[in-house]
């Protein structure tokens, strides 16, 4: 269920991350596979900042459309179960899943390519998804001690009629929390926790989610674990610590990638005399058979079942 990546301001319409030259605007959990039409998912996208100018919490951009970055292009890393880039800010980011839960490594650098040339790193959370779909009464918290943000907003498919909830629960380690809050549109305030907030009334919903700033004076990277469900905050984080108990990035990635290979393993061409593109084409195809519909077993809002259960909210 969890796809972790990047997510741009292109005009391709598609689901997440693409090489067009485009932006990131955040980095992802949810993410449905060539869509075309009207992109589905990327919701509660993760921004984060090596510091906000004069460390002065509104001198950091929170609306997504404003907060674009650029990426280095010779950073990206992917394969399956895992991708990473940096932003020309100098934030390296790279993710890597469990069923329902990703697990990102976000790496800081003391002040960086913008000027924001403040002490305290900082990452927010988006009550947001690529389209722009959400609805009225997306909710969202951070407890002051933890850091950890949960919410829930309800947003549209890709295609079709009707409309669906979902949830997550996010939490932080590998540095001491500084200040926590909340954003909606471009100001932000340390001073509240919690935020209930309308779709507005003209275009796209407006902006708002929630923050954590961190004490890190060694720039150690920071672990963000995104737990998400279509049931509860409350089965979101079980999710988390169910499936990703210690925190464990290397540990998380390498079950990615020994699950790909068992399903790939059936499966085996001989390459002479084959040009490598073609060979590059079949695993390709064969990869993008295996992650769309998506296994939502567990996760079905509509009735309790443990049998099973395979959907897309790109349909």
């Amino acid at each position: 269920m969890a796809k972790a990546v990047a997510d741009v301001n292109g005009q391709s319409n598609q689901g997440g991350f693409a090489t067009d030259g485009s932006q990131i605007t955040g980095f992802s959990s949810m993410h449905d596979s060539g869509t075309g039409g009207n992109p589905s998912l990327g919701n509660f996208p993760m921004f984060p900042y090596s510091s906000c100018r004069n460390d002065d919490i509104n001198q950091c951009t929170f609306p997504k459309k404003a907060r674009a970055t650029s990426y280095v292009n010779e950073s990206l890393r992917t394969s399956p179960g895992y991708f990473g880039l940096a932003l020309q800010s100098g934030v390296f980011v790279e993710m890597t899943v469990s069923q329902h839960t990703s697990i990102s490594r976000v790496h800081f650098q003391r002040g960086d390519a913008n000027g924001n040339n403040g002490t305290y790193p900082l990452i927010l959370i988006d009550l947001t998804d690529l389209s722009d779909s959400r609805q009225n009464n997306g909710t969202i918290a951070v407890d002051s001690t933890s850091g950890t943000i949960t919410g829930n907003a309800r947003f549209l498919p890709s295609f079709g009629s009707g409309n669906y909830v979902l949830y997550f629960c996010t939490s932080f380690e590998g540095a001491a929390i500084h200040d926590s809050g909340i954003f909606v549109d471009s100001r932000a305030s340390t001073d509240v926790h919690e935020l209930t907030v309308s779709r507005g009334i003209n275009g796209s919903p407006l902006p708002g989610g929630a923050f954590v700033r961190f004490d890190n004076p060694t720039n150690d990277p920071i672990l963000v674990k995104n737990g998400l469900s279509f049931i509860s905050s409350t089965q979101a984080c079980s999710n988390a610590e169910t499936e990703i108990p210690d925190n464990d990035f290397a540990l998380t990635r390498s079950i990615a990638e020994n699950t790909w290979s068992d399903k790939l393993s059936p499966i085996q061409v001989s390459t002479e005399g084959v040009n490598t593109s073609l060979i590059t084409n079949f695993y390709s195809g064969i990869y993008r058979t295996m992650i769309n519909p998506q296994n939502y077993t567990g996760e079905n809002p509509l009735w309790a079942s443990g049998e099973p259960y395979f959907d897309s909210f790109y349909w």
